[in-house]
């Protein structure tokens, strides 16, 4: 339910419009002055503000002012029974959203808060779409009809309808994120916004103040308040993608508004409501990062209600080919080429392949194929062997660390060795082939640009 913040010095004018506003499902902030609503404003946040031009202690312009300097977006309809021209034009000049005069059409209002919200929350969207890298949709559709995907496929449409926090768990590119917003286009909370964070792709100072916003003079440069994207996305639903790579100290205030439902700006010193469905996504294994310390036990089992696992592409067999198929047919019509087909070779080697950056890599290996090509691609056109190694690498370095391993000690030991091994050849091989561009290596290899700088380090490859 929508909050407005009501300014109306008259008692049974005020006490009217509270009990009008409550009958069109909004929550009114009813107060008598300036200065109330003066404090008001800087304690919580909005969806429209109506208030009366002739105040007690002060003017209706002077809230509109204040509103609008605390949050930007805010709509501020303003009311008075003395109303001219020249003092409506005054007021829309300002910033007001609109100007209605006494006595009071209440179906006229209605219309006005309506499209007040309707404006604000286009203006919330706004925002969001320039502060995130806009993407085109990438897969449309959960395709796949191996029993492991199917199964997923049945748990998200069951904990869809409902209000649960969901924690999505997969490989890199296996396709978190299209879950998350198949969850909530099916949510009661379809028709508000979904704001996305990849918490991996923010310096860490930096990350409370996307998530939580800051207020007017919190740090040097915050000139004006700032909502993080808790409070955009209030209504609605945020995805917090790679949740393993959230510092901890961001993880204790995360707690605290997934309990409570109110978030606190940096540099501000009341909560404000923010009404948001949490839907978290992860590469690692929290459970085991619990235990170590790493990840906060208590936020774990937080967002742990509803655990949602998607399957690694290759372990879902056949349906390789058949995604395949449908990124080929999308990039045939795209780019106006309708003779690309895939030769029996190459889709032998899409099926042999380990894909360790599972969709997102073959989509890009199609992608790539389609722009160079024009007809019969073959496994060579998709920089693919007919022979694919289990391993995933021709790196001469593994091969030989897999022929001739050392054995010592224990057999978690034995494997972690190989393991590591694997993986530091398949990086190293990577970056060679991407000439050392980490963006790109990251990008093929299916993990965040902060993994594969940790891992870099890790292993002695800077």
């Amino acid at each position: 339910m929508e909050t407005i913040l009501l300014v109306e010095d008259k008692s049974e004018l005020r006490e009217m419009l509270t009990h009008a506003l409550e009958r069109m499902d909004l929550k009114p902030q009813p107060v008598s002055n300036l200065q109330q609503a003066l404090a008001e404003l800087r304690g919580q946040r909005f969806a429209a503000v109506l208030t009366d031009l002739k105040l007690p202690d002060g003017s209706g312009i002077d809230v509109l002012k204040a509103a609008l300097d605390d949050d930007p977006a805010v709509p501020v309809i303003v009311m008075t029974a003395y109303g001219t021209i020249d003092q409506a034009v005054a007021a829309m000049r300002e910033g007001a959203f609109d100007f209605i005069q006494k006595p009071l059409d209440l179906d006229h209002l209605q219309q006005i808060l309506r499209r007040a919200m309707e404006r604000q929350q286009l203006l919330r969207e706004n925002i969001v779409l320039k502060s995130e890298y806009a993407q085109s949709a990438r897969f449309p559709r959960i395709l796949g009809e191996h029993p492991a995907m199917q199964s997923a496929a049945r748990e998200l449409q069951r904990i869809a309808t409902t209000d649960s926090t969901v924690l999505i768990l997969g490989e890199s590119g296996t396709g978190k994120e299209l879950f998350a917003r198949a969850i909530h286009q099916m949510s009661p909370r379809a028709d508000k916004i979904m704001v996305s964070l990849n918490c991996a792709a923010i310096p860490e100072n930096l990350v409370e103040n996307e998530l939580f916003g800051h207020e007017k003079g919190a740090f040097t440069g915050a000139d004006s308040r700032r909502p993080g994207k808790f409070e955009l996305a209030h209504g609605g639903t945020i995805f917090l993608d790679e949740i393993g790579e959230l510092p901890l100290a961001a993880q204790s205030k995360l707690l605290r508004v997934l309990e409570e439902k109110m978030v606190e700006r940096l540099g501000g010193s009341v909560a404000v409501r923010a009404d948001v469905r949490v839907i978290a996504a992860t590469n690692r294994d929290l459970a085991a990062a619990a235990s170590s310390g790493d990840f906060r036990s208590d936020l774990f089992y937080r967002l742990n209600v509803f655990p949602i696992h998607i399957p690694a592409l290759r372990d879902r067999g056949e349906d390789v080919a058949v995604i395949a198929e449908h990124f080929l047919d999308r990039f045939r019509k795209e780019r106006k080429k309708p003779r690309l087909k895939f030769a029996a070779d190459a889709l032998a080697a899409l099926r042999q392949h380990t894909w360790p950056g599972n969709v997102r890599e073959l989509q890009n290996v199609i992608e790539r194929a389609s722009i160079l090509n024009d007809g019969e691609l073959h496994a060579a056109d998709l920089g693919l062997s007919a022979n694919v190694r289990a391993t995933g690498t021709n790196s001469p370095q593994a091969g030989k660390m897999l022929s001739n391993p050392n054995l010592d000690g224990s057999l978690q030991e034995v494997a972690s060795r190989a393991i590591a091994s694997v993986e530091k050849a398949k990086i190293e091989a990577t970056l060679r082939e991407c000439k050392w561009n980490k963006a790109d290596a990251a990008e093929r290899l299916g993990i965040s640009y902060k993994t594969l700088l940790n891992k870099i380090h890790a292993y002695d490859l800077d």
